[in-house]
């Protein structure tokens, strides 16, 4: 028996009673249940949600997008020790959000009561002869996707090669730059950051991340030039939705490019872009537009003959922070293999919306494969390395000569509204009293954990919350997430579950 199995149980009619509930009697209990919440130490996160439940209609509340500061520079300049200054190390207010890349991690932040998003772009790669341009590369795609950047500097080593790269993209970008002259430890350093100003980028900005000298000051300037709503995180409405085409080497993702943009006599516009000039296509498929993303990402850098995975995996991620929906490419012609995997989950990752393109389906439905055997082994693989995606549509398509290249508007229909899709929050913890009542949590060190309450707390991609008094096991968040694709939809989407663990107030 797998760890889920546990979970299953026997067979349940919760869509059945849901549809029976009075919508007045399941506003009553979702309200009842929020009451309940303020016997529970809550946190200021805990009440921000809560508030924008109280606020909308259906329970959830629409954010604008928060700016993004990004912060750039080479290794062992302080890049960290200033983020976990500026973050105060309040872990209540960090949130890891993983997979957009392995070597990006995004957390919020907070200054003078206005609230950001601040990147890290730690980690380059570990390769000395290649360290240059990955630092340059990683500068590129944080620069590309923030509102304002703070370029850090180790003002007691000054200026390097490396960091002059840097230079050349910020000043290309137009995006405002704080050049931040770290490990100004005391007074009798300040002449070092002088010495930045042959930089180009205005005056340095002295600071010590380590013991917090000059950060404030910073800070308070930076709130002069963030904007309140970010120009490069916001979703446009009501735009084409944007396509990310992801999939490995030689899999027909050019090929399908072409195809869409080329023969299907759609409008292409080049758009320029502020660092890379990306080229973003418009093509008409379905009778709609849609907004092909810059998938190519960074370029090669011809002369860097190592780390092409790390370049992949930059390219990837580039076109996923772009996209709203991911088309991933898979070459039927061949075994599925660990590099398909690995893009399929950094677009789980990243939290973007999925369609599964098996490409090169003319050569399994007319006998053209050398291995007669092929056809038979495509299914397995699909149950056994593609069963935590069994919710993406799939769509069978030969990119090369276009047949059933329409079938991929409708995947992609499908996915963007699940992806949209919201719950309100009455329906949301009548559907969570019912499976909790028919397949209860087992019991674990004596303790059974509770679900006190959950909202909906974001879409794009439906993000749950739930409050609880316990921790409850992955299975068991896996089982409500399955639950939930089945009763309300959400095809073509991941589905996000948060726990907030909260303890009775003591009087």
């Amino acid at each position: 028996m797998s760890a889920d199995d546990e979970y299953e149980g026997r067979p349940d009619q919760i869509a059945e009673k849901l549809s029976e509930l009075e919508p007045e009697l399941v506003e009553q209990r979702a309200a009842t249940l929020r009451a309940s919440l303020a016997d529970y130490d809550l946190d200021e996160d805990d009440a921000h949600l809560l508030a924008g439940v109280e606020r909308g209609l259906d329970g959830i509340e629409y954010l604008p997008a928060l700016p993004v500061v990004a912060i750039v520079g080479r290794p062992n300049v302080g890049k960290s020790a200033l983020v976990n200054r500026i973050l105060g190390r309040r872990e209540a207010v960090v949130e890891d959000t993983p997979g957009v890349t392995r070597d990006r991690v995004t957390y919020k932040a907070e200054w003078m009561d206005r609230r950001f998003s601040l990147v890290d772009t730690g980690g380059w790669e570990p390769d000395a002869r290649g360290i240059d341009a990955s630092v340059a590369a990683q500068a590129e795609v944080a620069i590309d996707l923030s509102d304002v950047v703070l370029f850090v500097v180790d003002a007691m080593v000054g200026p390097t090669a490396t960091d002059e790269q840097v230079v050349k993209l910020l000043r290309k970008s137009g995006k405002p730059v704080f050049l931040v002259a770290n490990k100004i430890d005391d007074a009798r350093h300040e002449p070092e950051a002088a010495a930045l100003w042959s930089l180009g980028l205005g005056e340095p900005h002295p600071v010590s991340a380590i013991h917090g000298r000059g950060v404030a000051d910073l800070l308070d300037q930076l709130m002069e030039k963030l904007p309140e709503i970010s120009a490069v995180a916001s979703h446009e409405i009501g735009g084409p939705r944007r396509v990310a085409i992801l999939g490995r080497p030689n899999v027909g993702k050019s090929s399908l490019l072409n195809k869409a943009a080329g023969e299907e006599r759609v409008v292409v516009n080049e758009l320029a872009g502020t660092t890379r000039d990306p080229v973003d296509e418009i093509v008409e498929l379905g009778g709609k537009l849609w907004r092909l993303v810059d998938t190519a990402g960074i370029r090669r850098r011809v002369h860097l003959q190592q780390g092409a995975d790390f370049y992949a995996s930059l390219r990837t991620a580039t076109a996923l922070e772009k996209a709203e929906v991911a088309v991933v490419v898979l070459d039927v012609s061949e075994s599925l293999s660990e590099q398909d995997v690995r893009i399929i989950d950094m677009v789980l990752e990243s939290g973007r919306s999925l369609v599964l393109a098996f490409n090169k389906w003319d050569l399994l439905s007319t006998d053209k494969l050398v291995d007669d055997d092929r056809r038979r082994y495509l299914e397995r693989e699909i149950e056994q390395d593609l069963a935590h995606v069994a919710w993406a549509p799939r769509v069978n398509i030969s990119a090369k000569t276009g047949r059933h290249l329409d079938k991929l508007v409708p995947a992609l229909e499908t996915s963007l509204e699940s992806w949209d899709q919201r719950i309100p929050t009455g329906k949301f913890n009548a559907f969570l009293s019912e499976l909790v009542a028919e397949h209860p949590h087992p019991l674990r060190g004596g303790k059974q954990p509770r679900i006190l309450f959950g909202t909906q707390a974001a879409s794009r991609p439906p993000t749950f919350v739930l409050f609880t008094t316990g921790f409850l096991d992955p299975g068991y968040r896996r089982f409500i997430a399955r639950r939930l694709r089945e009763i309300f939809g959400f095809e073509g989407t991941p589905i996000q579950i948060n726990m907030r663990v909260r303890e009775k107030r003591t009087r």
